[in-house]
């Protein structure tokens, strides 16, 4: 009676677990894996910034009346602004809100005074640079520092993780192992050997797949993360095989279940009409 009961189980189970990689798996077939070149000592690299960035840009001087024309104003709380620019990055104090700088999908902020400057593909030090060659010596006798900062340098991590979500990295540096740290680190179930990183770069997306057991990830261009980068640790085979098992054996269960309570419940009647 037993194996009467098994056998279309075990059935159902072999049939499913077939699909169940491709049921359950994200973005299957989506990057390639690195190769590393164990000779190559990569430098931590500078943030690039892409469209859809928000900027916090803050223009310092001695004299604070010849610079107050090129900060934004500061706001007791956030809204949204119009001109290209967000508000959203709070003070230290707490007194208010600066606002920030959008790059539109030209690439452009609007700066005030200045007007429109191509930023994407810049870095913060390059755009200070340009910044300060608009504004100095032609508006400014006194040479200006600027100071440009992402407002939501972000990474995210899913997949076999203890924590997985979105997180907002203050010094706008963080490597692929402190990001897999924030998240709680890999479950027993996740593939060290296969994590998939999504990356925009010069407007085009990169999927590359990274192994953390290879020593020479430390010297790799993907071992520091870059803003917005997404990580996705892939479930192995005995977790797919679980989440296929726990979900094909529930409806036999529930229908054998069911049955016995049906035939307790007539065995019952029975003998109660007796």
């Amino acid at each position: 009676m037993k194996n009467k009961f098994l056998l279309p189980i075990v059935i159902i189970l072999l049939l499913s677990g077939c699909k169940a990689t491709h049921d359950i798996v994200y973005l299957q077939d989506a990057g390639q894996k690195a190769i590393f070149n164990p000779a190559e000592n990569t430098k931590i690299p500078d943030p690039v910034i892409k469209v859809g960035d928000l900027l916090s840009i803050t223009v310092n001087s001695n004299t604070p009346e010849a610079a107050q024309p090129f900060n934004l104003p500061i706001y007791p709380m956030s809204t949204n602004s119009g001109g290209g620019y967000s508000i959203n990055a709070s003070l230290s104090g707490g007194q208010g809100s600066l606002q920030n700088y959008l790059v539109d999908d030209e690439g452009k902020i609007i700066y005030p005074v200045i007007g429109k400057l191509f930023v994407a593909g810049m870095t913060k030090s390059q755009v200070a640079d340009l910044i300060k060659s608009k504004i100095y010596p032609r508006y400014m006798k006194e040479e200006p520092i600027i100071l440009i900062r992402f407002a939501g340098f972000k990474v995210t991590v899913l997949g076999e993780v203890a924590k997985p979500g979105v997180f907002y990295i203050n010094n706008e540096k963080i490597t692929i192992l402190e990001a897999l740290a924030q998240a709680g680190d890999l479950t027993m179930f996740g593939m060290r050997e296969n994590i998939l990183l999504i990356r925009e770069n010069e407007g085009k997306r990169e999927t590359i797949r990274l192994d953390l057991r290879d020593k020479n990830l430390l010297n790799s261009p993907y071992y520091f993360l870059q803003q917005d980068d997404v990580l996705y640790v892939q479930p192995n085979e005995i977790k797919i095989n679980n989440t296929a098992f726990s979900s094909t054996i529930s409806i036999p269960i529930s229908v054998i279940g069911t049955l016995t309570s049906l035939t307790s419940l007539i065995i019952i009647m029975i003998n109660l009409a007796k």
